[in-house]
This record gives structure tokens, sequence and C-alpha cells, in this order.
């Protein structure tokens, strides 16, 4: 992280990244500072970009997205203008995650889709009609063993 995160920043950011919605009196107490003292770091975390978000994690099994798909991109041109064109591109909400990557593909995408019929729609849009994508290759889940976006943070081994 930086330097500006101590173990207190680190015991709430555990805490708040299995139930962002922890009353700050719990925080308090399971961090032994003042409820004022967290919820003063929590701002500082937020403004500071540490904190990128508070959402909810869905089951996307329970709103009708049964299907997971990851998708490996491998781009015609590397240009850094190709690649942030790519980027925009792949950064809409039909794409769950989207990472640019080292080896043989230029992009790693996680979608998660009702159905095949919408997967090649999307794929349609997003690859077949991508001038810059050279290949794609579809990868479907068979089951969800671990997905989750829990940062590990270990504790400091001393502070300064």
């Amino acid at each position: 992280m930086n330097s500006l995160v101590d173990n207190y920043d680190r015991a709430i950011l555990r805490i708040l990244q299995k139930d962002n919605t922890t009353p700050l009196r719990i925080i308090s107490e399971q961090v032994h500072l003042s409820t004022a003292s967290v919820q003063r770091r929590i701002k500082r975390l937020e403004d500071s970009g540490v904190i990128k978000a508070n959402s909810a994690v869905i089951a996307p099994e329970k709103v009708g997205q049964i299907i997971t798909i990851m998708v490996e991109v491998h781009a015609i041109r590397a240009q850094a203008s190709d690649m942030e064109e790519m980027k925009k591109s792949f950064s809409g909400p039909e794409i769950q995650q989207c990472y640019y990557v080292t080896g043989e593909a230029d992009f790693m995408l996680v979608l998660t889709v009702a159905n095949m019929a919408e997967y090649e729609a999307i794929s349609g849009r997003l690859f077949y009609n991508n001038p810059n994508v050279k290949w794609f290759r579809t990868i479907v889940v068979m089951d969800r063993v671990k997905a989750s976006l829990d940062t590990p943070i270990p504790q400091l081994e001393h502070e300064d």
C-alpha cells in the first residue's frame, strides 16, 4: 500500500473488506480506537484512493447470469494508443473484470452472461468486429471454486 497506511488502517481495511456495512462502533471495538478516529481513518482511506468503492457482491446466478466466461484476447497492434482504445472498449458494463496482461494474450476478461446467445452477441461486438483483435479464446467456467476481490492485507512487521 503506502507509508500512510498503518496497522490500525490495515485492521480497519480487513474488517471493511469482509463487510463494509459493519457499524463504526463494532470496528472501533475490534481495532481499539475511538469511533471518531475510525471514521476519520475511513474517510482518509477513501479520499486517498486506498478504498476505491463500497459495493455489494452479487451472486450472478441469483440474477440470471448463470454462465461465467473468461476470454483471452490478443491484439494485432500493441502501440500504447491501440492498447488504450482496447482498454476503453473492454470497460463496458458487460465486462465484470478486465486485465491487461503479459504472455501470449494481451487481455484477460471475465464476463457473466445469462446464456450463450448473449455471449455470442457480446463477442460479435467486442471481438469479431474489433479491427485490432487478432484472436480471442473463450473459456467457459464449469464451477466457481472461489471468487473474491479481497486483497490480502498483511500486518506491518514494525512501524516507524
